[in-house]
């Protein structure tokens, strides 16, 4: 019996040192029971046109929450709001907020939905006018790498006049993880978006690298974003977005941790954000 106890010892001993280097040990039992961070940026916002180009400063920021029930269950929540500032004129401003609930299991997947309610201010016809959207939205773990994929329909009101907008849109991520705390993020996307009007296309690039300082809950990052428009009589748009950010994190210790037990789903921000 004795010899026994000893063995198990030494094995519980030697659990944590080998489990920092071994992505597969993340504990699997949900221990962060809350975690989540605060965000904001600074960049520029240039659109292109094919026959000149404009740019304007482009600023914003999310808070988001992720707590975990009834074991592997997560309820997680967003603020957001993306702004900008053409010379000479005020800000326009997309805001809102979003609610996911999944299940996950950190060693290999999670699976859920998402549902979403947006404004818009001094954007003429879309001040005042909600638009809402759900989906659903999985990711999947596999070593360093995060794929996650999301799949979303919504609405976007005039006061249930002609005007009213549908659209649908899909999403494909990948981050991989260099070290726990270096993070670098790809992101492809599709949204149809219209009426009996006409309809207008996007397809989405954008890349992402963020580093976390080692034993602290501060995270730079700096993203860079391609939105291709078209529309129905084949007038095309092209828009680029650059941005330096600044995060700050609670309940997590790193990034990787942050990303398979934290607050980590998100929602679709377009940089021409009425489209």
């Amino acid at each position: 019996m004795k010899a026994h106890l000893v063995v198990a010892i030494i094995a519980a001993s030697a659990v944590p040192a080998y489990a920092t280097d071994q992505v597969a040990n993340i504990d699997n039992s949900s221990a962060i029971t809350c975690s989540g961070h605060v965000e904001a940026y600074y960049g520029e916002l240039a659109v292109d046109d094919g026959i000149g180009r404009a740019e304007a400063k482009s600023h914003g920021g999310d808070i988001r929450a992720n707590c975990n029930f009834h074991q592997r269950w997560n309820a997680q929540g967003d603020l957001f709001v993306d702004a900008v500032s053409p010379p000479a004129m005020s800000a326009i401003k997309n805001y809102g907020a979003a609610v996911h609930v999944y299940w996950r299991d950190p060693s290999t997947f999670a699976a859920g939905g998402f549902a979403r309610i947006e404004r818009f201010d001094e954007v003429g016809p879309f001040d005042d006018n909600p638009r809402y959207s759900f989906g659903l939205e999985g990711q999947a773990y596999l070593d360093r790498v995060t794929l996650y994929g999301q799949a979303y329909t919504g609405r976007q009101s005039f006061g249930a006049t002609a005007l009213d907008m549908d659209f649908w849109g899909v999403r494909g991520m990948a981050r991989y993880f260099a070290t726990d705390n270096l993070r670098f993020e790809g992101e492809v996307g599709y949204r149809d978006m219209g009426n009996s009007f006409g309809r207008l296309n996007t397809v989405t690039y954008g890349a992402e690298v963020a580093y976390r300082f080692e034993n602290t809950p501060v995270s730079l990052f700096g993203r860079y974003q391609f939105d291709h428009m078209t529309d129905d009589l084949g007038i095309e748009l092209d828009t680029h977005k650059y941005a330096v950010g600044l995060r700050l994190s609670f309940g997590s210790r790193t990034l990787l941790e942050e990303d398979r037990h934290g607050a980590t789903m998100d929602t679709p921000r377009m940089n021409n954000f009425m489209y």
